[in-house]
């Protein structure tokens, strides 16, 4: 989240800077991820007065309004908060193959599949069937019917399409809504489930112009991340039909993601997925004006591989 910056600090003159002393607070400009971001005062103060119970019964009020209000925006029956998203991604994934040895069809550039620890594979006995991601994020429908494995007992079973948006190791890039509703069309013909890792669904949506929902309509499934461009400092939801969550809820207990007054936690989830999407069109212009390579001239750079 880059909202912290000012028109001023991207246009401010170059300044002389003692290249030994490290600069002030004030002006060092933490690039690596939207996941170094800071709770805002409002999220400390709703964690501070946030009515808890014990969610692992089911008794949180603060947690319960957030999954309802996620549910809402998402178009979905219900919501669950998970502590992470690799958590988050991993229980729907579950959920959705509780056959080992199924198949699980995804990009070869998926956060899933490159990031999560093969959790899939070592956790539900699940594998992998990767396909080559396009640069713009897309997992060609012709190599998609090509994965689908035979009806055969001497075949695993493709049981779940696995999309991505915004993408990471694609650079950002966002689906159209036109290919994800062909995916979801083709998806439902061969009688499979799409669960979309949308850890920063809303920046999606932002780009596109839509309303998040829009988004979590062309897929049966989603997570999306409380802690990253919305800016709270931890949780994730996971988003589908109701029977779906109830399996969900299952394997976030088996993980151990049951957290009890977890209210504090979705207080400052509340905050975030209200207000911060208002910022991102702010986010993105100054992300724009980075990429324009005009910007900031008085700083060095130091390049980081994460």
């Amino acid at each position: 989240m880059l909202s912290h910056l000012t028109e001023d600090s991207l246009h401010r003159p170059a300044a002389k800077m003692d290249p030994v002393h490290a600069p002030t607070s004030d002006r060092l400009l933490d690039f690596r991820s939207d996941t170094v971001t800071k709770p805002t005062g409002a999220m400390r103060e709703a964690a501070y007065e946030a009515e808890v119970g014990d969610d692992v019964y089911g008794e949180d009020p603060t947690v319960n309004a957030l999954q309802e209000y996620a549910a809402r925006i998402m178009g979905k029956e219900a919501a669950l908060l998970v502590p992470t998203g690799t958590m988050g991604n991993l229980a729907a994934v579950l959920a959705h193959c509780p056959e080992r040895g199924t198949e699980v069809i995804l990009g070869d550039n998926s956060h899933i599949y490159n990031y999560e620890g093969g959790g899939i594979s070592a956790l539900g006995g699940l594998a992998f069937h990767v396909v080559h991601n396009e640069p713009n994020g897309e997992l060609p429908l012709e190599q998609l019917q090509a994965a689908v494995r035979p009806d055969d007992s001497h075949c695993s079973r493709s049981g779940l399409v696995c999309l991505e948006s915004s993408h990471n190791r694609c650079g950002g890039t966002v689906l159209s809504l036109e290919y994800m509703e062909a995916v979801k069309q083709w998806a439902d013909g061969h009688g499979m489930p799409v669960h979309l890792d949308g850890a920063r669904v809303f920046n999606a949506a932002q780009a596109l112009g839509v309303e998040v929902g829009a988004i979590a309509s062309h897929v049966t499934s989603l997570q999306f991340c409380l802690s990253k461009a919305l800016g709270a400092p931890l949780g994730s939801i996971v988003a589908g039909p109701k029977a779906f969550i109830a399996r969900v809820h299952r394997y976030r207990k088996m993980l151990g993601g049951g957290m009890r007054q977890a209210g504090v936690v979705a207080a400052m989830g509340l905050v975030a997925i209200k207000e911060t999407p208002e910022q991102l069109p702010l986010d993105h212009g100054y992300a724009r004006k980075l990429a324009e390579g005009n910007v900031i001239h008085s700083y060095t750079y130091t390049h980081t591989r994460i």
